[in-house]
């Protein structure tokens, strides 16, 4: 059982767990001193949290855990985090080797995004090319620029280019658009041995529809908890404005013929995303594609993709560059 502890002295109305992991029972209850909640443990490794606290005046705000001094970033800012003991950060994490340097940094505005490109300092001829959604979140959450850095030193894979991609508005551009796809094609001007598309959420879900559009673009696919819906797995996502785009591509994905290519995708254990993961890969395998899906003892987050790059990714890179 997990217990979660709030101290309080009158000044709280309501508290509530705010979490991912899928659990049933997030009020917590009022006792002496503060606020308890007591579950039983999710089917994950690691849980992030916060609590949401309900003001005597009706204010309302949610809060890192006072009790637990453990933190964790994310795009809407910290959360605390628990570790079971089952939990092991990757070795590459905690790695001392120096930073590795990279030829340049340059910011190319494109339409809809912005583009950030990295190259090793000494390329080899022809390099390969990996294109990241939103690749600065992925450099400052999951460490993605480190662990590149890494797997080049340890040669897990060869040096390549790094295009770092940051839309305006990834709502609207990820979700199956075709305008999107179509200025993305442009990257396929770019020589380079091989390119390989890399995103998460609706990054892989733009990263696979951009392949299916322009099938040449990519030579391989990394996608990390795509948001494939799907009207029968996803209901709760119908509030969302282009779901319907989404499920339409979803399902013409599924259905249709595309250049099959190596592809990598990973998914939280305890993720909406879960089952529609499922369905894309074995759809995907269906048509030739060679498939490998990887669960992972997480949710939603950075630190769960982080966690995935070795061997998933670096296998794929390995075979791509």
């Amino acid at each position: 059982m997990l217990s979660f502890f709030l101290p309080d002295q009158g000044r709280l109305s309501a508290v509530r767990l705010y979490q991912e992991v899928g659990l049933d029972t997030v009020e917590l209850s009022p006792v002496q001193g503060g606020w308890r909640l007591e579950v039983p443990r999710p089917r994950v490794d690691r849980m992030e949290y916060l609590f949401e606290v309900t003001h005597r005046d009706g204010r309302r705000e949610t809060i890192l855990d006072p009790g637990n001094p453990l933190r964790v970033a994310g795009v809407f800012g910290d959360k605390s985090v628990l570790e079971f003991p089952e939990y092991r950060a990757p070795s590459w994490v905690r790695d001392p080797a120096p930073p590795y340097e990279w030829a340049r940094e340059t910011i190319v505005s494109a339409p809809g995004l912005d583009i950030s490109w990295y190259g090793p300092a000494e390329p080899p001829p022809f390099p390969s090319l990996l294109v990241v959604h939103d690749g600065p979140e992925y450099a400052r959450l999951a460490m993605l620029l480190r662990y590149l850095e890494l797997g080049i030193r340890h040669t897990w894979f060869r040096p390549m280019w790094v295009a770092l991609l940051q839309p305006h508005d990834r709502n609207r551009i990820y979700a199956a658009d075709d305008d999107y796809a179509d200025a993305l094609s442009v990257l396929g001007r770019i020589p380079a041995r091989r390119r390989i598309g890399m995103g998460t959420s609706l990054g892989a879900l733009a990263m696979l529809h951009a392949h299916r559009r322009h099938p040449d673009l990519f030579d391989a696919l990394f996608l990390q908890s795509g948001s494939f819906f799907t009207r029968e797995h996803d209901p709760q996502e119908r509030r969302f404005p282009r779901f319907e785009q989404i499920t339409d591509f979803v399902e013409s994905a599924k259905r249709g013929k595309g250049r099959p290519v190596p592809v990598a995708m990973t998914c939280g254990l305890a993720e909406e995303n879960l089952s529609n993961n499922h369905l894309l890969a074995e759809a995907l395998d269906l048509q030739g594609y060679d498939v490998t899906f990887r669960e992972v003892a997480d949710v939603h987050n950075y630190t769960a993709w982080r966690d995935a790059f070795h061997p998933h990714l670096s296998r794929l890179l390995q075979d791509m560059t």
